[in-house]
């Protein structure tokens, strides 16, 4: 059986240890950091070396390569990418160029990637930053207007996908408002149900379809006082799969935030208890990656289904015009 668990590595290289823990425990994903990454050669051959300890195929390899601040790949190793805003300001120029860079830059990123043995992307990031918000979302958010960021995410997400990359979205059910980064401290927002369902909400039910999504560690105290999102039974069920209707698989943020208290066991046991499929541990330090596993369940039920349908993306591949896409993030760059 497979883990409900996507786990990081330590370094460059799998320990013996590591191998021995990837064996038994059969996670579902692997997610790759800056320190993981050295040169592409090396990076096919850790891929390949986890993919032979997990003893399958089926395997999402995740990377945050969202563009600006938040890109694990960075030249030489891979292209330099322009922050969501970019985009905005293209939009606020002209839309039809600035929703057609977006799919291009996009498409030839999931070129780049599948190139080195990496199948899913953590973006886009469909959160609605307000005035006195933190920087943590900021210039990674596609602009403050809900048709805006829908219309460029959806650009995004179908370039990732026309290559074979998952895209998934995030930090549902929105991260806009947090006055605090997830990182370090948890979060309240303090508006009401009704003010979030209109604007932070919005962008997600817009995208309620997308194969895969990652939850906010955030609490949003009109809807559950007690619990961030990603350990709410109440939101997942009465907002992110009820409200929302997002019926992808759904994943916690990195279990080792800050925002989150409590044992790591006990971190992964609540966020699959509150109704996600997967749990997301990030550090690739291996207690907390065995802990982390003892409060992951095998993957099946409609866990499973969902697993399943978002590898079916992985199997798309539509032509990459790569001229027109290295033309578009020139622009965008300079």
């Amino acid at each position: 059986m497979r883990s409900a668990l996507i786990t990081g590595v330590a370094a460059t290289a799998l320990t013996p240890q590591e191998t021995d823990f990837l064996r038994d425990t059969r996670p579902a994903g692997l997610i790759l950091f800056a320190r993981n990454l050295v040169e592409h050669a090396q990076i096919r051959a850790l891929v390949a070396a986890v993919r032979e300890a997990v003893g399958t195929d089926k395997l999402l390899v995740l990377i945050d390569q969202e563009g600006g601040r938040v890109q694990r790949l960075r030249p030489p190793l891979g292209r330099a990418l322009p922050a969501a805003a970019a985009y905005g300001r293209l939009y606020a120029r002209d839309l039809a160029q600035a929703t057609e860079a977006a799919f291009a830059v996009a498409r030839l990123l999931a070129e780049d990637l599948k190139a080195i043995g990496i199948n899913t992307d953590c973006a886009p990031v469909l959160d609605l930053p307000v005035p006195r918000s933190h920087a943590v979302i900021g210039d990674r958010a596609y602009g403050t207007s809900i048709d805006q960021v829908v219309r460029l995410a959806r650009a995004v997400a179908d370039g990732f996908m026309a290559g074979g990359v998952l895209p998934v979205i995030k930090h549902i059910p929105g991260h806009g408002r947090a006055t605090k980064d997830s990182h370090l401290a948890l979060p309240v927002v303090t508006e009401s149900r009704k003010e979030l369902a209109a604007s932070d909400f919005a962008p997600f039910k817009a995208f309620n379809t997308m194969p895969a999504g990652m939850t906010a560690h955030i609490i949003y105290r009109d809807i559950d006082p007690d619990a961030p999102a990603s350990t709410s039974a109440i939101v997942t069920r009465d907002v992110i799969r009820g409200e929302i209707g997002f019926d992808g698989l759904l994943m916690s943020d990195d279990l080792s935030m800050k925002a989150l208290s409590g044992g790591m066991r006990q971190r992964a046991e609540s966020v699959i208890a509150a109704g996600s499929d997967i749990v997301l541990h990030c550090n690739g330090d291996l207690r907390e990656m065995r802990l982390a596993a003892a409060g992951a369940p095998a993957l099946q039920g409609r866990a499973l289904q969902r697993f399943e349908t978002a590898l079916g993306v992985l199997n798309a591949h539509q032509p990459c015009d790569i001229a027109v896409a290295e033309a578009h993030l020139a622009r965008l760059l300079t």
